[in-house]
């Protein structure tokens, strides 16, 4: 207590309350100051940003694999309910109905919004970006989902040349099938349209396959990928349970009679199943969105291998871009540039078509 004397009267002034709130805010700010740079609290990043115009994509990489690993736990509990709340979206070009369930819906807002929450000013496109979310999601930057031996640069790149792709729940036909072994949640980040950053989580078994193009990878990607695969392989195509009627006969036309089928469902486990060599190439032979394939592109191209377009055109990834990919894919990681000239020469015969 302190008095001071104002028109002959004695005023008393207790200067503990401002004590207390000096002593917390040293506190708060301690706290804040003694994270590591990644691990600080997702309001630390609102309060100070050296440059808000840059990104770091470390912690973009921590934060993908979060976003798909929480969205997986919410695929999970909706399937573990039974309460699916299943509705029709349409139908798909091959006239097989594409639905939504509640598992969608919950997964991309605890995936969309904690990445959003984490990059305010990066765009971000989900394949649920008409839901609405009733109340706000976030997560705090946890670096422990890299492994100890994980290599992991602090890289900076300007946050308007970074797209992000969210697919909240891939295969969600199979998933009110109970085919969950298709069932995958899938981020992406791309930078200048080229996909650098790709995660492919499957909820069912637990296992997270990430990779940054040029710096490093999951263990589970790395165990997963073969060292060496065999010599003279007969070509396995994997294609989409929805595309079966015919496939064969395309694929014999294309690629020889030796030609074996994998039919799949979900582009990010097709994706993995060439990464394990189950098969030697991904077809898709119409349109297909970019959240479907963005992360399976990134993981494909730190492997060594390719996705093109029918046209053998890199996919561009960017704002700018159309969300669909209107010309099919081949997907490879060895002897892309083989299979490509196969596909050009059917097409040339069949006047341009793959039919």
């Amino acid at each position: 207590m302190s008095e001071a004397k104002m028109n002959g009267r004695s005023i008393r002034i207790n200067r503990l309350p401002a004590t207390i709130v000096a002593i917390l805010l040293t506190i708060v700010l301690v706290y804040f100051l003694n994270f590591h740079q990644e691990e600080r609290p997702a309001i630390y990043g609102m309060l100070r940003s050296d440059n808000p115009s840059r990104v770091n994509l470390r912690k973009m990489l921590i934060a993908a694999i979060q976003a798909a690993q929480r969205g997986g736990l919410e695929v999970l509990d909706v399937a573990r309910s039974r309460q699916l709340k299943e509705r029709s979206k349409g139908k798909t070009d091959e006239g097989v109905n594409d639905p939504f369930t509640d598992a969608d819906g919950r997964s991309h807002c605890v995936m969309k919004q904690g990445l959003q929450r984490i990059f305010p000013r990066v765009q971000i496109f989900s394949e649920e970006d008409k839901e609405h979310c009733k109340q706000a999601h976030g997560y705090d930057l946890d670096p422990t989902v890299l492994h100890e031996t994980a290599q992991i640069p602090d890289v900076t790149v300007n946050a308007q040349d970074v797209t992000v792709w969210v697919d909240p729940l891939d295969a969600t036909k199979e998933f009110t099938e109970e085919l969950y072994e298709y069932v995958t949640t899938m981020v992406c980040v791309a930078v200048a349209g080229r996909p650098i950053i790709g995660v492919i989580h499957s909820p069912f078994n637990g296992q997270t396959a990430w990779a940054w193009v040029g710096n490093s990878m999951s263990e589970y990607l790395s165990n997963l990928h073969p060292q060496h695969s065999p010599n003279n392989q007969a070509p396995i195509i994997t294609v989409s349970r929805s595309h079966t009627a015919g496939a064969m006969d395309l694929a014999r036309g294309i690629f020889g009679e030796n030609v074996s089928l994998l039919t799949a469902a979900g582009a990010g486990y097709k994706v993995l199943q060439v990464v394990a060599n189950n098969a030697t190439a991904y077809l898709h032979t119409s349109k297909i969105k970019k959240w479907d394939i963005c992360a399976g592109d990134a993981i494909l191209h730190a492997l060594g291998g390719t996705m093109t377009s029918l046209n053998d055109q890199l996919i561009n990834y960017g704002p700018e871009e159309s969300p669909v990919n209107t010309e099919g894919l081949l997907a490879t990681l060895e002897q892309h540039d083989e299979y490509m000239d196969k596909l050009s020469k059917y097409r040339e015969a069949h006047n341009g078509k793959l039919a």
